[in-house]
């Protein structure tokens, strides 16, 4: 399988994620700075890379590399290849264990490293981020983002997200302004991570908004049983890119998926394998559940803007 289909595969059928969760209560980890150019946001930045996933253009000690911006990874990661070609000299090297679970159930065991970025109209300095091997994720073969944006950072932001343009920009939180087009939708937060309400052929489903994850949802296998999806009917494999490598999942269409007050008709849903861990979210809202949308994701505050679709064929099979 070539690089361009891989990523179409990944773009358009399963999860491509971050999607990393680790023991943050048990961690000190100190939020980062930032200091915006003009004291209120960064412009709007077109997506670096084909994939549905935002993705962005940073400079780490003068070198220009591509960033995953990814509400489901609760800290920001760096690729452990990248980061030993860093200069020392500025950062800091720490030793507390770092225990991360991807999607597809795998876990690794880092470091962590405090890193200085440069995005268009922002400095964030003394993030912390995790050192992993983010196999596909980073290489050229993959998505070639060797560093992942997580929650550490997004909640001192507000995401705003523009995807039919593909390009998104951070507001200052208290500088941010919600369009008038943007409505509210039912969000909570749990355990750091937005939780949205979402149904399944009628059945209520808490799932997590992962912008590091390309498909409109994403569930767990005991999820998706509840929501009666494995009840016999056809199935495909699909590919994707997690946490230090790929991995296969189902591909089951959903009759019907309401998310943010529309209703999806006909939506392919990837069903993964659920790691043995407590708390593992079993559902996940990616990108395209803003196709066609814009949205302004406030992690710090809990809430999420969405407005109405602009294009109500879904998938390309219509409603």
């Amino acid at each position: 399988m070539n690089r361009r289909n891989l990523l179409i595969r990944v773009a358009g059928l399963a999860a491509i994620g971050g999607a990393a969760w680790w023991a943050r209560e048990t961690l000190i980890w100190p939020e980062p700075r930032l200091a915006f150019a003009d004291g209120r946001a960064t412009p709007w930045m077109p997506y670096a890379r084909r994939a549905s996933v935002p993705t962005v253009r940073v400079r780490i000690a003068g070198r220009e590399i591509v960033a995953l911006i990814d509400s489901g990874a609760q800290y920001s990661v760096i690729d452990r290849a990248f980061a030993a070609e860093l200069p020392e000299q500025g950062r800091a090297l720490f030793d507390i264990p770092l225990v991360a679970y991807g999607v597809g159930g795998g876990s690794q065991v880092g470091r962590g490293t405090t890193l200085d970025l440069d995005l268009p109209g922002l400095m964030v300095t003394r993030l912390r981020a995790a050192i992993l091997d983010l196999g596909p994720l980073a290489s050229a073969e993959g998505l070639q983002t060797p560093l992942i944006i997580g929650r550490d950072l997004l909640e001192q932001v507000v995401l705003a997200m523009e995807p039919a343009r593909r390009h998104v920009r951070l507001v200052a939180r208290d500088a941010f302004v919600r369009p008038a087009d943007l409505a509210p939708t039912t969000v909570h937060l749990a355990g750091g991570a937005m939780v949205a309400a979402v149904t399944v052929e009628g059945v209520d489903v808490d799932a997590v908004v992962d912008t590091g994850a390309s498909s409109l949802l994403a569930l767990d296998r005991e999820t998706a049983t509840n929501a009666g999806l494995l009840d016999g009917r056809p199935q495909e494999s699909g590919v994707s890119l997690v946490l230090g490598g790929a991995m296969r999942a189902l591909i089951i269409e959903a009759r019907t998926v309401t998310f943010a007050d529309h209703l999806y008709r006909r939506v392919p849903v990837g069903v993964f394998e659920q790691p043995p861990l407590p708390n593992f979210p079993g559902a996940l809202v990616g990108m395209d559940a803003f196709v066609g949308r814009r949205a302004a994701l406030d992690l710090g505050g809990g809430t999420l803007h969405v407005s109405r679709p602009l294009d109500l064929t879904v998938g390309g099979r219509g409603t």
